[in-house]
């Protein structure tokens, strides 16, 4: 593969990902966080409301309800610790892609195959995120 096909069939790739991925799960954690604020701020306000509307229990309760299903959904799905690894590893990539291009860092070594030390060095960040990936995976289904 040459370093053009490496950069953007791959690395450029993989940036763009990991970077799409990151700001879904950012979308993500913050609408169900918003929604979690203006449930929990609603039922101060409501249980104010009960003596005058009685049938407003119900909906407090359904509240209550929405709120631990959230949470929930939250913590099963770890939206705000992917949001964050996606980001650390976006970010781990465009720094080794641009250290190589501006020749800086140990690209910047006399002697050194600066294009078999970016490979080396990118895929070795995607393939420690893809095997904390299988280990997460077996765990939870060892804990089924």
């Amino acid at each position: 593969m040459s370093e053009k096909d490496y950069l953007k069939g791959r690395l450029d790739a993989q940036i763009s990902w990991y970077d799409e991925k990151s700001a879904a799960h950012k979308k993500w954690f913050y609408g169900l966080r918003v929604l979690q604020l203006l449930l929990t701020a609603s039922i101060p306000f409501l249980t104010g409301l009960v003596l005058t509307y009685p049938s407003i229990l119900k909906l407090i309760s359904f509240f209550g309800f929405l709120l631990t299903v959230l949470e929930g959904i939250l913590s099963l799905t770890k939206v705000h610790e992917k949001w964050i690894q996606y980001r650390e590893i976006c970010e781990l990539l465009k720094k080794e892609k641009y250290m190589y291009l501006t020749k800086t860092g140990v690209y910047n070594t006399p002697g050194t195959d600066c294009f078999k030390t970016l490979v080396e060095r990118c895929e070795s960040i995607i393939s420690n995120e893809n095997l904390n990936w299988t280990n997460l995976t077996n765990a939870r289904k060892k804990d089924a």
